[in-house]
């Protein structure tokens, strides 16, 4: 409750001057109504937008024309404002106490209805006027609004860039701290909280802000501003619509990973761990960001082609006979049909179909060997394994994360590619790793086998002629 505490006390300059004595008067200057409301008007308008929500314009034309509410939908990005050329503006251009009041409507009055939406929106709605009363002073002591108003470039920039820099401090500060208190983390969130809302789309929407401040007090006043926001109005519709396509892709790939931990209960959170796994490795290789979501998506559905395998043979902790291995070995080709018409997961596709080929060739389903696998194979192979060894299945106890580490290394150059081991070894270092808990009853219920003992799913003699390869060394799953 201590934001928003402080969020009134940033309107207590609103009150009339007899209330308010000893207030600085350009702190409580007279303010302007009608812009203080369309620009809280504007603010919600482009905020919605930003949000891929309904505008309140297009909100209240269908009641204005009796037309039915539309569904209610989530924000693109809940809990986060992503469109601050108008409250940048408000800074500008209105007392500290009066934009402030600018954020309110849009963070308490826009999204989803429920309870804790409603907290997360009065949080929102607190903390942004708490920056941008912030701000606002910041400019105001720095001559900001004289210089503006007599258009004296560039000696007006520096109390813009000013105010958004303490704009961005506050912001960072407040999410800091409530990450410190909810997590119980240490003070070095407070720097990365401040440096995480700096960057390249803030000064975009600065600069927006100050050309529509700039418009706004010009000749042709709201109208001209209005015209300035299109162009950042329009990426940030496509922004929006970007992010709900990212969040749909996600849905389908939790769709497919949630029925293959139906089918087997024993690899519940397997695949989210590899895809984990998978990042860590390829972070240590310097991947592009693009390609880590793609690898992320891939070790995430590696094993989905186990929805073509009978459930009975993936829960076996038994041998398997020779045709029953070949059925459990097709599973990464099932993977590969069953998600080869999804276009968004691009190599994602090669990962899934060969993540059980080995350096050495003996691997499956193609027998492919060295650098012909692919690059999101090999790091899939690595990151599989390791949580296969780190966590109990049907057919052995988990093991400790040194001896996981130590059967890789020892299968290096043979089943698995040594610079993706070594990349792996060098990630736990630095971030850990912390294996599944499984209940007592569960670990009791499966032997209890040393790595690099054969297991009892690998019983049955004899390599596998239509795959190129038997069951891996280290880690199956």
């Amino acid at each position: 409750m201590a934001v928003p505490v402080a969020a009134l006390c940033c309107l207590v300059p609103l009150l009339p001057a007899g209330i308010t004595p000893g207030v600085p008067r350009w702190l409580g200057e007279p303010v302007d109504w009608p812009k203080v409301g369309l620009l809280a008007f504007l603010h919600g308008c482009w905020e919605s937008m930003a949000q891929g929500l309904p505008t309140p314009c297009l909100v209240l034309v269908r009641r204005l024309l009796r037309r039915p509410a539309l569904p209610e939908r989530m924000p693109a990005r809940p809990g986060v404002n992503a469109f601050f050329p108008v409250l940048f503006a408000g800074v500008l251009m209105l007392p500290p106490a009066a934009a402030a009041l600018v954020a309110a409507p849009a963070a308490l009055l826009g999204g989803p209805i429920g309870r804790d939406c409603r907290r997360r929106q009065l949080f929102n709605g607190s903390q942004l006027a708490l920056c941008a009363f912030a701000s606002s002073i910041v400019f105001h002591l720095l001559c900001g609004p004289q210089l503006l108003l007599g258009s004296r470039f560039p000696a007006a920039l520096l109390p813009g860039f000013a105010a958004v820099a303490v704009f961005c401090l506050v912001n960072g500060v407040v999410v800091g701290v409530m990450v410190m208190l909810s997590e119980s983390r240490g003070a070095g969130v407070l720097l990365r909280g401040a440096c995480s809302v700096c960057g390249l789309p803030v000064l975009v929407h600065a600069a927006g802000g100050l050309m529509v401040a700039v418009l706004w007090q010009g000749p042709y006043g709201a109208f001209a501003a209005l015209l300035a926001l299109l162009p950042l109005s329009i990426s940030a519709w496509v922004f929006a619509q970007g992010q709900r396509e990212q969040d749909a892709h996600q849905a389908t790939v939790q769709s497919l990973v949630q029925a293959v931990e139906i089918k087997d209960s024993y690899t519940r959170g397997h695949s989210e761990r590899v895809g984990r796994a998978s990042v860590l490795i390829a972070g240590q290789l310097g991947m592009e960001e693009e390609r880590l979501r793609t690898l992320r998506f891939a070790g995430i559905l590696h094993d989905v082609g186990k929805l073509g395998v009978a459930t009975e043979l993936l829960r076996r902790n038994g041998p398997l006979t020779e045709a029953e291995r070949r059925a459990v070995e097709i599973h990464p080709v099932y993977g590969f049909e069953l998600v080869r018409g999804i276009d968004f997961l691009g190599e994602a596709h090669a990962g899934i179909l060969h993540h059980h080929e080995r350096m050495d060739g003996r691997g499956y389903p193609s027998g492919l060997a060295g650098r012909e696998i692919p690059e999101f194979a090999r790091i899939i192979s690595v990151a599989d394994a390791f949580d296969s060894m780190t966590s109990t299945r049907s057919y052995r106890r988990g093991r400790p994360v040194t001896e996981a580490v130590a059967e890789l290394e020892r299968c290096s150059g043979s089943q698995f590619d040594p610079v993706m081991v070594r990349a792996l070894i060098d990630a736990l270092a630095v971030h850990g790793w912390q294996p599944v808990v499984h209940s007592e009853d569960c670990v009791r219920a499966v032997p209890d086998i040393p790595l690099g003992v054969p297991e009892p799913v690998r019983a049955a003699p004899g390599r596998v002629p239509a795959q190129g390869g038997s069951i891996p060394t280290a880690g199956q799953t």
